[in-house]
């Protein structure tokens, strides 16, 4: 059993762990009792009816948030040549080929998004079990492996809120939506552009109701049950 400091059970006891809280007031809540010492990040955690184990209902996708995650994400990129030149100047934080992929794997892996151009993959793809599990390896479906003329674009996207949602093996989707000093306001945008995409990234195989709850906590709080059907048809001004 999880052992709770004494802080976190004094706020548990002012919450109705039963009630389900509107986008907005569930902002407010989390970011009223984010009281750590240190900037915590938001968490949002999805329960879907998909089925982790059919290829034809798993859920992946990326989506830049309006307001990014707090933090500017470390960026590799694996790549060669004149395309070398063009990730230094778009801002990539480690660019290189056989010897990045030497470093990696060795075990390191100081980074956050790992992006590879196409004519690479053949060499990068032997990282797989040290990436792979980690969630780092470059993925067409995700944006990471691009042709030359895109790759500053994608490393322009990794650089300013991108971020990456998957299913896990119990069909919960885990994501980091920002951070307790962001205004409510901007985690609500962020929230609702996330759904945006999960929503849109419905796979055909799943029936009935994609997301079976949600909830929204902070690094060092309580989790607040959201109203899900609030997300039935998400609009925002940055569709």
């Amino acid at each position: 059993m999880v052992k709770r400091s004494k802080r976190y059970n004094q706020t548990l006891e002012k919450i109705d762990v039963n009630k389900q809280y509107s986008p907005n007031d569930a902002v407010g809540m989390v970011k009223d009792n984010a009281t750590a010492k240190f900037d915590e990040s938001i968490e949002l955690h999805l329960k879907t009816s998909a089925d982790s184990t059919q290829a034809d209902q798993l859920i992946r996708g990326v989506v830049v948030l309006p307001h990014g995650v707090g933090k500017t994400p470390v960026v590799a990129v694996f790549v060669e040549g004149e395309s070398a030149t063009i990730a230094n100047e778009s801002g990539a934080d480690f660019v290189g080929g056989d010897d990045l992929i030497k470093k990696v794997e060795s075990g390191w892996t100081e980074f956050d998004v790992s992006i590879a151009t196409s004519d690479m993959m053949a060499r990068v793809s032997r990282l797989g079990k040290v990436l792979g599990r980690k969630g780092l390896m470059p993925n067409p479906k995700t944006g990471t492996v691009v042709k030359p003329d895109g790759l500053s674009k994608a490393i322009e996207s990794a650089k300013m809120g991108r971020v990456e949602y998957r299913l896990d093996k119990n069909s919960i989707i885990h994501v980091v939506i920002g951070k307790a000093s962001f205004e409510a306001q901007q985690i609500e945008d962020n929230l609702n552009v996330l759904m945006n995409s999960i929503i849109r990234a419905r796979p055909s195989g799943v029936k009935g109701d994609l997301i079976k709850s949600g909830y929204l906590t902070s690094t060092m709080g309580p989790s607040f049950a959201l109203e899900v059907t609030a997300f039935s048809e998400v609009k925002t001004e940055y569709n």
